[in-house]
């Protein structure tokens, strides 16, 4: 049984929408949960992501999202059935969140829609380097093929001198606007140089034609691409612009990387062990929360005020 196929019968025999946590903790009550072929640490987080995948990119798909914060899921056939009353929890204001509340977001939607493991780069773990804030982003990204590639094949990459995995580079913002827009991108520009990705990440990105005209030609004009957190439902968190790829990596960058910041040596030596036993210690990352907790995060942002 597939997660999918798990999840309609679920809600087929429950007919009712539920969350991606509730529709795993019934199928452990009635025993269906091991009839799956996998399951992994995070079932509930696998389930979640597929039924949003299935809805946005399957137009014959027979689930709908009804009902949010938290994201719950239905059948299309169910669809007029009410959906359970809960408490709204506070929605947060830029006043109430900081951009290091960021971090679970963005490590939720590397994690989950692209297998990218990150990892929060603390500027207080650097050296007293006053131009360190220009030189390491905010968090940093690994991709590793272990999973999809057999290991003869990562045995000849290694052999022939290709690259076996991708390294990301992310800078985090509250908020993009006119006023922080050229200050923030080439902070994201001077700290990503070394990756094979930079991206400038936000919660809150201007809609104005004007803005987005003027991010379009900073991102075409130096390869940074934008993410949008949607921290009311990380699922709908999404690429505004992709990054433009670089073939290699800034090996002089990176070596002082390390030595002015532990974070980002440790970064690498889990990378470096990571390949050698091929097999993902994920303890050495940032943990994924489930979309869940970090819905329930934001009413914990509001009551700081």
């Amino acid at each position: 049984m597939t997660f999918l196929e798990l999840a309609e019968r679920i809600l087929r025999e429950e007919r009712r929408p539920l969350t991606a946590e509730e529709i795993w903790r019934i199928a452990q009550e009635k025993n269906y949960a091991d009839r799956l072929g996998s399951k992994g640490k995070t079932p509930w987080n696998s389930i979640g992501a597929q039924l949003y995948i299935d809805i946005r990119d399957n137009p014959k798909s027979k689930f709908i999202i009804s009902g949010r914060r938290p994201t719950r899921f239905a059948l299309k056939e169910f669809a007029d059935v009410p959906v359970p009353s809960s408490d709204e929890p506070t929605v947060p204001t830029k006043a109430d969140y900081r951009e290091r509340d960021l971090h679970p977001f963005l490590t939720y939607f590397t994690y989950t829609y692209q297998g990218i493991y990150t990892k929060t780069i603390y500027h207080e773990n650097s050296s007293k380097d006053r131009y360190a804030q220009w030189l390491h982003p905010d968090m940093v990204g690994v991709y590793f093929p272990l999973d999809t590639w057999k290991s003869e094949v990562l045995e000849i990459a290694r052999e022939v001198g290709n690259q076996v995995l991708r390294l990301y580079s992310y800078e985090l913002k509250r908020e993009l606007t006119f006023n922080n827009l050229r200050e923030a991108f080439f902070q994201a520009v001077s700290n990503s140089s070394w990756a094979h990705q930079g991206y400038l990440v936000a919660a809150e990105v201007a809609q104005d034609e004007d803005f987005i005209e003027e991010l379009k030609r900073l991102s075409t004009s130096f390869g940074i691409g934008v993410i949008k957190l949607d921290i009311h439902n990380p699922d709908d968190s999404e690429i505004l612009i992709p990054a433009k790829e670089r073939e290699f990596l800034d090996i002089n960058t990176i070596n002082r990387l390390a030595e002015i910041n532990s974070d980002f040596l440790k970064f690498l030596k889990g990378i470096k062990i990571d390949l050698s036993s091929r097999e993902i210690r994920k303890e050495r990352y940032d943990p994924v929360l489930s979309s869940e907790d970090l819905i329930r995060s934001i009413s914990n942002m509001g009551a700081r005020r």
